[in-house]
């Protein structure tokens, strides 16, 4: 000021001009800055719609699974849940759930296009679907990343489920509870089947449903499936890669709520041992695998179809302009 120089609203004076490296690093690190945010909202946006409206079947199946032989038929403990305790208690345990599953989807879904990215650059099919192999490879990934960072959370949502509402009032106090009378490693107690697990699940299920995707888009010559079209390839997903993992899935639960039901429970291998001779191959191992084939169907397809229908939202938005991020 008072230089006779003029100044541009960039702050750089009249003749200069600003790098282009720069400037199109800078471009490339805030497009995708805002595409990790957008697909880990959109991912978390899935995962809390698509575990309320399966709660109660959620619930019914890990008090089915913590329990042994005499357990009564699904249909009947969701009744006799309801005489008891009320309608609403059909989802006790909810709020833990949304703990969990909100930054367990959000980071699932988001960490599945980073690595979707990363292994499309590495086998040069940038921008393409995947080879069948890195296809599954992203989903396990991507599930084995969620399940570490939020492990806690869901050992919490099991004790909520299993639990008299007397037991615990609220999240914080589960945790406080069990570090106090059962220490912090019981936090992680069954953390080595869930891993073996999700490897598996979110395998089966993302490759499943990019499969179903790109089968789709070669029979139609659509680019897109339908609402409809992805709620029924998500569903596909969920009923192959929960049927894949369900046995680690009843070993994960027992060992997990075995504070409060009186079961004492060391490795998996001697876990499932201990299942299979007290309840049966079938009956133990695969218990409530009938009600996950009503409510995991239901929940990955909604889960699936929200996440990609949130996406495309996203993207007509800042086409016009309505989000400037």
């Amino acid at each position: 000021m008072g230089n006779g120089v003029q100044e541009s609203p960039g702050g750089l004076t009249q003749g200069e001009h600003r790098p282009v490296a720069s400037s199109t690093g800078q471009a490339e690190g805030s497009k995708m800055g805002r595409n990790v945010l957008n697909t880990l909202l959109s991912g978390a946006l899935a995962g809390a719609v698509a575990k309320t409206a399966v709660a109660p079947l959620d619930r019914t199946k890990i008090i089915f699974q913590g329990r042994g032989p005499r357990a009564p038929a699904a249909y009947r403990l969701i009744y006799r849940t309801y005489l008891s305790d009320g309608f609403l208690s059909l989802w006790r345990g909810n709020s833990a759930t949304m703990v969990r599953v909100i930054p367990y989807a959000g980071i699932q879904f988001c960490s599945h296009e980073q690595y979707k990215r990363l292994l499309g650059g590495y086998c040069g099919s940038q921008g393409k679907a995947l080879p069948p192999v890195p296809r599954f490879l992203a989903g396990s990934l991507a599930g084995t990343t969620a399940a570490m960072l939020t492990y806690p959370l869901d050992m919490v949502r099991a004790r909520m489920a299993v639990t008299p509402k007397e037991m615990y009032s609220n999240i914080l106090h589960v945790f406080v509870r069990i570090s106090r009378e059962e220490g912090l490693q019981t936090l992680y107690r069954g953390f080595t089947p869930t891993i073996l697990g999700v490897i598996p699940y979110a395998g089966i299920s993302f490759f499943t449903y990019e499969t179903l995707k790109k089968v789709h888009a070669d029979h139609t010559g659509r680019p897109h499936p339908n609402p409809a079209e992805r709620l029924a390839f998500g569903a596909c997903a969920g009923l192959l890669g929960q049927s894949a993992s369900y046995p680690l899935d009843v070993v994960r639960r027992r060992m997990q709520t075995a504070g409060v039901t009186g079961h004492t429970y060391g490795s998996i291998a001697g876990t499932m041992r201990l299942i299979v001779r007290e309840e049966g191959l079938v009956l133990g191992l695969y218990k409530g695998l009938s009600m996950n084939w009503v409510k995991g169907p239901i929940a990955v397809g909604i889960s699936f179809m929200t996440f990609d229908l949130t996406q495309i939202l996203w993207r007509q938005l800042q086409q016009r302009g309505f989000i400037q991020w």
